[in-house]
């Protein structure tokens, strides 16, 4: 069974810093794309950032360009967001998604096979 265990979130003042962690378990093919989706309370589910498992291409929303960064450790089967100078526009549920299937671009297009619990991120002023 595939299980996409997210951990890191939390509470945090405008300016600081947090990483989350997505660790995969049970799912050891076609892993072609992982990332982070987030969704605030009354907006739509968007992409913050992919990355591709293979090339290690990334993928990031605008608004975050410059603050966070994705990476991954292939021997642990996890993705990090390392997530800098974060705002209270950051705040939001973020899950992790595995297994894209999607047609387009894997950061705008949320149709992936695997998907979190979410872990919250809260962004006070």
């Amino acid at each position: 069974q595939v299980q996409l265990v997210e951990s890191g979130g939390g509470s945090v003042q405008a300016g600081g810093s947090l990483r989350l962690s997505c660790a995969v378990s049970g799912y050891t093919y076609r892993r072609n794309y992982m990332g982070w989706f987030r969704q605030a309370p009354g907006k739509e589910r968007e992409g913050v950032a992919i990355i591709e498992i293979i090339g290690g291409r990334t993928y990031y929303v605008d608004s975050v360009k410059g603050r966070f960064t994705i990476s991954q450790d292939n021997t642990k089967n996890t993705v990090y967001l390392q997530m800098n100078s974060l705002k209270p526009e950051d705040t939001a549920m973020y899950y992790c998604a595995a297994g894209w299937r999607g047609v387009g671009s894997p950061l705008t297009s949320p149709e992936y096979n695997y998907w979190g619990q979410g872990t919250q991120v809260t962004v006070s002023s």
